[in-house]
């Protein structure tokens, strides 16, 4: 299939999903507080304030938010009421940070043991841009203005549990959306961090039906996955208000090192340029290694990609290669490997060597050659040789030749498996462990 058809075939699979909601062109800022991204103006409410709270997890602003795809009901608005946040995180240098989201409270009732649940999702891959954050995925499904192209998938999963009568906090990251700081993509503790928050902070919503005795499960897949993987790791130590009932993490990018590798060249080699500026962000001493392996196009491309959605990634730099962004024609992965402080910042995002808390379900497809299958059936063998309580999935589905399509395919084909499992827990149902098995699976 062309290049292009398959880049083409990747989106249309996306917003099909969801359904779309189109931006025209938007208004040019009209006040110093208004940020705008590829011709999106960024609503001020993601402007963090100079000064946040000490808690982490406090509420630091909250608004209503409209859900684009709602429907009337007797009860209430059908999937439920959003309302937007802005809460207090710690980032990976232990320094304060905003961080938004949303809350959705459901209408639907909750049917299984117990007050209502809460879930954390945290959202896939939606690019580096401010105008790619979930919480604005939510209002806007679909935004698509000639400068940019960003598609709420997500928006999926959040209405199926909701539907379940389980209530939401979705968050939108380290930088993602609150446009004080670039989006510091992968970084597995600025992630963890935020998931965690967000659900402290959801508790504290005006109207939130959920508390501190409402179990808790997480919800994530790609990027999301990495993120909830963390986040099961880090509860213990961070966050030890935070029971863990489930966490499900799908396709998680645990071995920073492979996934880089398989990423360059594919259809999101995008995602690439998005590490490495997010890498620079975490740890400003790598700054003298970037200037002097990158040449004026790699500079550029980053400088670029830290706009841009996901859709403007795969038609602006799919299949690009980063043998052309580097100054000796050299891949970014070969350098790493040639660079003991590049490898020691990815050895430190490493995910699989703490011991998660709570039952985990990790699923993988086992044709994902863009976040790789083995480094993600790896991260289950090393959490299951420290004892956790893993039920590890392999979706099995074929190799279809584009590596963006073997990677998205078991994100559907698998959900409502996923949301079955961490439904259960919710209800505090025991989880069947299947460590076991894996000798014997793909």
């Amino acid at each position: 299939m062309p290049a292009r058809r398959r880049l083409l075939g990747a989106a249309v699979t996306a917003a099909a999903c969801l359904g779309a909601q189109a931006l025209s062109d938007t208004a040019a800022a009209t006040s110093a507080d208004e940020v705008v991204s590829r011709g999106v103006t960024i609503p001020t409410f993601y402007n963090p304030p100079a000064t946040l709270p000490t808690a982490n997890g406090m509420l630091i602003r909250s608004e209503p938010l409209p859900l684009a795809l709602s429907l009337p009901g007797l009860g209430g608005p059908l999937p439920g009421r959003a309302t937007r946040l802005m809460y207090k995180s710690t980032d990976s240098n232990g320094q304060p940070m905003a961080v938004t989201g949303a809350y959705i409270e459901p209408t639907a009732a909750w049917k299984g043991d117990g007050p209502r649940p809460l879930v954390a999702v945290a959202p896939g891959t939606m690019g580096q841009g401010d105008q790619c954050a979930a919480s604005m995925g939510l209002e806007h499904p679909l935004t698509l203005n000639g400068q940019t192209v960003s598609v709420g998938y997500e928006d999926l999963a959040i209405y199926r549990l909701l539907a379940q009568g389980v209530a939401v906090v979705v968050t939108d990251y380290a930088g993602l959306g609150a446009t004080d700081r670039l989006h510091t993509y992968v970084n597995r503790v600025d992630e963890g961090h935020a998931v965690l928050d967000g659900v402290r902070a959801a508790r504290s919503v005006n109207g939130a039906s959920v508390t501190t005795a409402s179990r808790v499960g997480l919800f994530g897949y790609s990027q999301g996955g990495g993120a909830t993987a963390a986040a099961a790791e880090l509860q213990s130590s961070y966050a030890p208000d935070v029971t863990l009932a489930g966490t499900y993490a799908g396709a998680p990018p645990a071995d920073l090192t492979s996934v880089t590798k398989a990423v360059d060249g594919s259809e999101l080699a995008g995602a690439l340029g998005w590490s490495l500026s997010g890498f620079l962000q975490s740890d400003p001493s790598l700054k003298p290694i970037a200037e002097a392996h990158l040449n004026a196009a790699g500079k550029a491309a980053l400088a670029d990609l830290s706009t841009m959605c996901v859709g403007d990634a795969l038609f602006g730099y799919g299949y690009a290669k980063s043998t052309k962004w580097t100054t000796d024609g050299r891949s970014v992965n070969d350098i790493i490997a040639a660079t003991p402080a590049l490898q020691a910042f990815l050895d430190s995002q490493r995910i699989g060597t703490r011991k998660p808390s709570g039952p985990v379900r990790l699923a993988t497809g086992v044709s994902d050659n863009l976040v790789p299958h083995g480094q993600a059936r790896q991260l289950a063998v090393d959490w299951c040789k420290k004892g956790a309580d893993v039920t590890y999935k392999a979706v099995v589905l074929p190799n279809v030749g584009s590596a963006l399509l073997n990677h998205f395919a078991p994100l559907l084909t698998d959900q409502g498996d996923a949301i079955s499992w961490l439904t259960d827990r919710l209800s505090g149902k025991r989880a069947a462990a299947n460590c076991w098995s894996l000798p014997a699976q793909p």
